[in-house]
Order: C-alpha cells, then structure tokens, then sequence
C-alpha cells in the first residue's frame, strides 16, 4: 500500500471529482494515475503558495477501489452522472467523464472545464489528460475543499520526505511508519463530501 500526495492546485470539484458517491481522477495528474493502484492511497493537499494564504492543508484523501480506462469510464452506468453538464449546478459543471474515443479511435473531448470557452476541443488538455488513459476511482475518500485540517507535523518532522509536497509533480517514496501514520490519520477524518470546493467563488 502506497500513499501519493500532491498539490491541488485548481479545486472546482474536477480533479479530483468527489461527487455522486465516488471520488474519481480522471484528469490532470497523469503519472499517479498511470502508477497508482488498487489499495493505493491519494491525497491532495493546498499548495504553499495558495493565495488565500491557507497552507499546508488536506483538500481530499482518496483509497482506490478499480482503475477504467477512459472508454470504461464513459460508457460505464455508475459514472453517467459524472458526465458534465454545462447548463446544470456547478457539480454537473464540472464533471470529470469527459473522454472517450470515435470509431476511428481518436479521442473526444465533451464540452466541459477542460474545453475551450466557446465549447471547442482543447488540444492541449487533451494531449495531457489522455497521455494515460487511466482513471483511478474511489469509494472510501474524505473532500474538505479549502476547510480541510492542518496536515499534523509528526507525519513529516524526522522524516527525509515531508508529507506536503510544494511542488507542481508528487511525492511517494515515504517511509513505511509514515506512510501507515499519514493512513490512519487519514482514515480517523470521516469520509465523503465535507465541503465545497475553494474555487467555487
């Protein structure tokens, strides 16, 4: 059992997407999404730079339970309502199942956050998200948003790798108590949908 932590740098409930009883990655992050696994834990912290002044924070934690390609994904009946929907609240919004591909193979983008404004393919997004046509989902998970709880120092002090990551890529390689500590603090956080996500302002 591994545990990945990253920063969360845009929290509009879309990478991750922890709603409709499922907290799902399916887009952004493509290297924990290739190298994650079943039993793998993913937490994202806010970053230390964040702009509201709210650092080292957790904004979700995240065991995964199945790994789908994104084809899987889209055509998958649990996950219909994490199709987005634009005209909707801001949870369809900002929905995650976004990819899938034609008959010919090549990817389609539904129009979504990841979209141009004008409802339009953003090639670039696509090229990054679907690089690893992986997604990783999540029946035990706890989102806080901005009102997460303070990462505790002990899961970092005395170790060689802290526990919050500053950075734009994540981290992993910690040592087995930290990684069993950093788990069960996560797991003593309740679970489910705790707040809203920062960006919704």
């Amino acid at each position: 059992m591994r545990l990945f932590s990253y920063v969360v740098r845009y929290d509009f409930g879309f990478a991750p997407n922890p709603f409709h009883g499922w907290c799902t990655l399916a887009d952004c992050k493509p290297l924990i999404r290739e190298f994650a696994e079943p039993g793998d834990w993913i937490m994202g912290t806010s970053s230390v730079g964040n702009r509201r002044g709210i650092t080292g924070r957790l904004v979700y934690a995240m065991q995964v339970d199945e790994t789908l390609t994104f084809d899987d994904y889209w055509h998958d009946p649990r996950f219909v309502s994490k199709h987005p929907n634009l005209r909707g609240s801001r949870m369809l919004q900002f929905g995650d199942n976004i990819y899938h591909r034609d008959s010919a193979g090549a990817w389609i983008q539904d129009d979504s956050h990841h979209s141009r404004d004008d409802g339009s393919p953003e090639i670039r997004n696509i090229e990054h998200d679907t690089r690893i046509d992986r997604v990783l989902v999540g029946r035990r998970f706890v989102y806080f948003g901005e009102k997460g709880p303070k990462i505790p120092k002990e899961l970092s002090d005395g170790y060689p790798l802290g526990l919050v990551h500053s950075g734009p890529g994540h981290r992993y390689q910690f040592e087995e108590k930290q990684t069993a500590d950093a788990i069960d603090w996560l797991e003593s956080l309740g679970s489910g949908v705790q707040d809203r996500p920062r960006d919704w302002t």
